[in-house]
């Protein structure tokens, strides 16, 4: 390969299977003995866990509310730099932002000038895809969608039809994906199950017979290949003022399901990394700067957590002690005093004086980016829960816990009820914070 292919794999509307193909053809380029380079456009934290197992490397998160427009230029390029191959998974349909198309698939491809790829659900459609791709053809002129892949295909006759519709609007056609059931990934607790190893074997061989991915080689961005040892900035600060300065030495806890849910960005801006298992391990906290307790499924791991009494009680005596910690969603309920579900109530660390409630009656979603400032940072991230605080009985410290006066705004700058939890050194929230 002469040159290093890029390309986005977009679609007209979530649910079209954007994952199912992105992830495919990352497997099937890297069979082939290529270095593929995962991205995926927003905050989420699921999908590149799919993509780091079958590229076996971690996959970045590309988001333009959480970073700015050179930033985001920028994790392309340091994380691409040695890859023959870099995939972009878009988000939701090619447009759709948090206002408009602000943070849309449509405004990554823009800022890193990266051709688009549609993946089309044709299911119960034929010719009628001449006017929904002509739409999006000629919505916006700043982006480059080059070709097409259907999905859901009924049959030979069908994809035929459907390539008379791309030889009319002159647009290249990459190929489909039939109609099968065990192509398609099943739903998961907040998006795709992630709790089994998803079977890759069938859809590659799929994708083999019926996509040309050779012809995607020929794919490119102009970012693509740059050498970035000038442009990478070094402008990570840890986790803020939490943890100030460079040369953070962290603490992580990981678990593949109750504590996994991070940004690959905030990994690599600590100085080292230790991880630890909060469901079998006992940390020791030596050498460690920080401790860091990202977001999962704690609710679904309550048993296994409640049993490993001394992970919980070091990490409330570090917390006392004044240790620096960061928690953030499934990692602030397990600081919390406890969590509450249909079975009962489980104890967690008890360094904050609230429960969680994930009781089937009392969920509510809470979604989105999220802004606030906090010691003269601001800080962005991103919120996606079920789960709700439950306010907490007057307890022997709760006068210490501070609920942080800062405001909350979401992308839009509205107020939301989001709250920020300061406690001796712990910070604290529902918010994914992004490390810059």
């Amino acid at each position: 390969m002469e040159k290093q292919a890029s390309f986005l794999i977009a679609a007209p509307t979530s649910g079209s299977g954007k994952t199912t193909i992105a992830r495919g053809l990352m497997a099937l380029i890297r069979q082939q003995g290529y270095t593929v380079q995962p991205f995926k456009c927003g905050p989420d934290y699921i999908d590149t866990k799919f993509h780091a197992e079958v590229c076996g490397r971690p996959s970045v998160n590309l988001d333009t509310f959480m970073a700015t427009e050179e930033h985001v230029r920028e994790l392309f390029a340091h994380y691409g730099n040695d890859a023959d191959v870099c995939v972009v998974e878009g988000m939701m349909g090619l447009f759709d932002g948090y206002d408009r198309e602000r943070g849309s698939s449509y405004e990554i491809a823009r800022v890193l000038d990266i051709p688009v790829v549609l993946v089309v659900d044709s299911k119960s459609a034929a010719y009628s895809m001449a006017a929904l791709l002509q739409g999006f053809l000629t919505f916006r002129q700043d982006v480059r969608i080059e070709g097409v892949i259907f999905n859901k295909v009924g049959s030979e006759r069908h994809f035929q039809m459907l390539q008379q519709v791309c030889d009319d609007l002159n647009i290249r056609c990459y190929g489909y994906l039939p109609k099968r059931t065990e192509l398609e990934q099943s739903s998961r607790y907040l998006g795709l199950d992630f709790s089994s190893r998803p079977e890759t074997k069938a859809l590659v061989e799929c994708l083999k017979q019926h996509v040309d991915w050779q012809a995607l080689f020929s794919l490119v961005a102009p970012i693509a290949g740059v050498s970035c040892s000038n442009s990478w900035s070094k402008s990570l600060q840890g986790l803020g003022q939490i943890a100030p300065g460079t040369g953070v030495r962290a603490l992580v806890a990981h678990n593949a399901e109750a504590f996994s849910f991070f940004y690959q960005e905030t990994i690599d801006s600590f100085k080292t990394v230790r991880y630890f298992d909060p469901e079998q391990d006992v940390p020791s906290f030596e050498g460690v700067d920080l401790l860091y307790l990202p977001g999962g499924y704690p609710e679904k791991h309550v048993e296994a957590l409640v049993r490993n009494e001394a992970c919980r009680k070091a990490i409330k005596a570090f917390a006392e002690q004044g240790g620096r910690v960061v928690a953030e969603c499934g990692g602030m309920m397990y600081l919390c005093q406890s969590i509450i579900d249909d079975e009962g109530e489980h104890p967690m660390c008890g360094v904050l004086p609230y429960s969680i409630t994930a009781c089937r009656a009392d969920r509510k979603l809470s979604l989105g980016y999220r802004r606030f400032v906090l010691d003269g940072k601001e800080y962005r991230g991103h919120e996606f829960h079920y789960t709700q605080l439950v306010e907490p009985a007057n307890g022997p410290f709760q006068k210490e816990v501070e609920w942080l006066g800062a405001q909350v705004y979401n992308a839009k700058n509205e107020p939301v009820d989001t709250r920020i939890f300061k406690y001796k050194n712990v910070l604290a929230s529902y918010t994914h914070l992004y490390p810059i």
